[in-house]
């Protein structure tokens, strides 16, 4: 059967699910004993490999296959969970994930795995290390268990090929209150691909708890190694009622027979059947009420259709193509500049009949642009959920202890925007770690928290987003900065302490004396500040020596459309972002004075640059205009721009330059007006 038509689906979940890996396994290498966590983890693997295999990518399903064999040393109580260990396990995951990548590019190179598989073999022969406390869980659990080792228990056991530890992990899960169910399914003899039905039961059944045997094994249900019937042992806080609501909305089956397994009863295991009938139908024939828990039918009814309710909720939301997302953005900016063209043509034949339906026309196109606007917004924790992984790898390689803590990773920016962040990110981040965290000794001697902490916060600022990357070490050398500084041939004279520490952005600047992998090469501080510009944001360093530094990124919520002021330079109409203005005030020749051959202005007591924006644009002026001071503000820089008219405020809708303009760094695209005129939007932090 094709599977193509289910890679994108592969792809995206296949990512979700090494995205959770990572997470998973840094924190079982904080709490070794969560049994909980690892059995996730074990899940999680499993539905990968099944995936996998399913999919036909077999050097992927073989990998995690050897994954799941450590993990298996983890339940089992052979191997303890170490830094080494989790170390090898995530080079594991980052293979995994290079394999996914070329799958998704369409790269057919083979990504070498045999080291990796070795090394994995060579811990899961490690089986000296032993958990003493798990192998005490299972001894008391046969204990406990002693009395009822009676003939139903053996038929049990064998019918489900079940050891002494599965038995121990139902019992704890009863202990638990968790439920305990045995599950028999057949499926139809019109089943096309049994794997793929199988994967659907797993995943389905997955979502609310675990799957802790099947009988035929897993390897055997990859390869469809099996003639229909499926036996599973199955824990959950499910009840009776939603189980088999979970199994009857699955079509391609044609019995179902949940038991429920009593352990702290005489009788191992308490029969509440119930079996479809059917053919490629997921409405089923219920059960007698003699056969169900001792409830009432009213209630057994009610509940079924709370789920059934609930069931629906879940399922709700729809995959969306991404360029289907941005044609659907582009349409609603076209509809944007048409409404501004209508409005400009009724006021200027003055036609007033239009009016009140241009106005409904205005209304609704706002209410579809914010629509259209929180479709594309997505929450920073897609991005920011890489990191505890790479602070982690980074304390091991740098030999510091450090921990990152993140806040607000629900704040929402356009995708556009997030597809842009992580690498600035990651940079300030790893700056962070090398240049900012001292050595567990240093901070000890200084009397800090032998842990550095590193902060990563973001939160919505009005029509921005302001994200922190904050550390607790040593801060920013002035000294240090101003030395290297003088090297570079940059005159520092007159420079505050604050625009001193804002040279670490210039290209090739860097105080690390010695270039190592993570930094050193003056690149990344200059990489932060060109993408930021270029996202239409700011950065700003603020730095307190011995006690740590923070940079400050102030970004658009979104790139697409815009309030904007149109200005006249010369004879051209230019639009500035209403985000960086601040005021607008009258030219006059007395507020301008020259310090150091530049020219500033004094208003309200504070001494402000002035930029002649024709000459830096190499325009000619128009002499007749009135000229007008445009105070824009960008992060702690206030900066005054001079232009020759004012046109009025009016959304705007920015479009790339394309290829060929690309290089005019003075702009950050253009826009169309009413009129059809193209106008050029201006990049105020580029030209400050």
């Amino acid at each position: 059967m094709d599977t193509s038509q289910y890679l994108s689906m592969f792809l995206e979940e296949s990512m979700d699910n090494l995205q959770t890996l990572n997470d998973s396994l840094l924190q079982l290498e904080q709490e070794p004993n969560d049994i909980d966590k690892l059995n996730e983890i074990f899940r999680v693997a499993h539905t990968i490999k099944g995936m996998a295999a399913t999919m036909g990518f077999n050097e992927m399903a073989e990998l995690t296959h050897k994954m799941e064999d450590v993990l298996s040393e983890f339940r089992e109580g052979k191997l303890q969970v170490t830094q080494k260990v989790v170390t090898v396990l995530f080079k594991c995951l980052d293979t995994l994930e290079l394999m996914v990548n070329n799958i998704s590019e369409g790269i057919d190179e083979a990504v070498p795995v045999e080291d990796i598989i070795s090394e994995l073999h060579s811990i899961a022969e490690e089986d000296e290390l032993t958990v003493e406390n798990a192998s005490d869980d299972v001894q008391d659990s046969k204990s406990d268990m002693s009395d009822h080792k009676n003939e139903d228990i053996e038929k049990f056991k064998q019918r489900m090929d079940l050891d002494e530890y599965d038995l121990s992990v139902i019992k704890q899960a009863a202990d638990k209150n968790i439920n305990s169910f045995e599950i028999k399914i057949v499926l139809s003899e019109n089943t096309l691909l049994k794997s793929a039905r199988v994967f659907l039961i797993f995943k389905s059944l997955e979502e609310y708890g675990e799957i802790i045997k099947s009988v035929p094994c897993a390897e055997d249900l990859e390869n469809e190694n099996f003639d229909r019937d499926i036996n599973l042992v199955y824990l959950s806080n499910a009840s009776y009622e939603e189980v088999n609501n979970i199994l009857n909305n699955i079509s391609e089956i044609d019995e179902i027979v949940v038991d429920k397994i009593d352990i702290g009863s005489k009788n191992v295991i308490t029969e509440v059947n119930e079996t479809q009938q059917s053919n490629n139908s997921s409405s089923v024939p219920k059960a007698t009420q003699k056969d169900r828990p001792q409830k009432s039918g009213n209630k057994s009814a009610k509940k079924t259709k709370e789920i059934q309710k609930n069931r629906k909720k879940v399922h709700q939301s729809v995959r969306v193509d991404l360029e289907r997302l941005d044609k659907f953005l582009t349409m609603v900016s076209e509809l944007v500049i048409h409404r501004t063209r209508l409005e400009q043509i009724t006021d200027n034949l003055r036609i007033t009949e239009l009016n009140e339906t241009l106005e409904q026309v205005a209304r609704t196109t706002l209410d579809l642009q914010d629509l259209v606007m929180k479709i594309r917004m997505l929450p920073l924790e897609v991005v920011f959920n890489r990191f505890p992984r790479m602070i982690r790898d980074l304390s091991v390689e740098l030999d510091k202890d450090m921990e990152l803590i993140i806040e607000g990773q629900e704040t929402e920016l356009d995708r556009t925007v997030i597809d842009e962040i992580g690498e600035p990110l990651i940079h300030l981040l790893r700056n962070a770690a090398d240049h900012g965290i001292e050595s567990r000794e240093e901070r000890i001697a200084k009397g800090k928290d032998p842990v550095g902490k590193i902060r990563l916060i973001a939160y919505p600022e009005g029509t921005k987003a302001v994200i922190k990357v904050e550390d607790d070490g040593g801060g920013i050398n002035i000294e240090k900065v101003k030395s290297k500084a003088e090297e570079k041939g940059i005159n520092t004279e007159g420079m505050t302490d604050n625009d001193i520490r804002n040279l670490i952005f210039d290209q090739g600047f860097s105080t690390n004396t010695e270039v190592t992998d993570i930094s050193g090469r003056g690149v990344g501080m200059d990489v932060v500040k060109t993408k930021i510009a270029a996202l239409g944001g700011t950065v700003d360093v603020v730095s307190e020596e011995g006690k740590g530094t923070s940079f400050i990124i102030k970004l658009p919520l979104t790139l697409q459309i815009i309030q904007a002021l149109l200005v006249k330079i010369g004879k051209e109409t230019m639009a500035i972002s209403l985000g960086y203005i601040d005021r607008v005030i009258d030219y006059k020749e007395d507020i301008i004075k020259k310090t150091n051959n530049r020219e500033i202005i004094i208003y309200n007591e504070n001494v402000i640059p002035l930029i002649r924006v024709n000459e830096k644009l190499q325009i000619e002026p128009d002499e007749n205009s009135r000229n007008y001071i445009v105070i824009v503000r960008i992060g702690e820089k206030t900066v005054g721009l001079l232009v020759d008219s004012l046109l009025g405020q009016q959304e705007i809708v920015i479009k790339p330059l394309g290829k060929t303009l690309k290089g005019l760094k003075e702009y950050i695209g253009a826009t169309i007006l009413g009129d059809g005129l193209v106008t050029l939007i201006l990049d105020v932090a580029a030209l400050i």
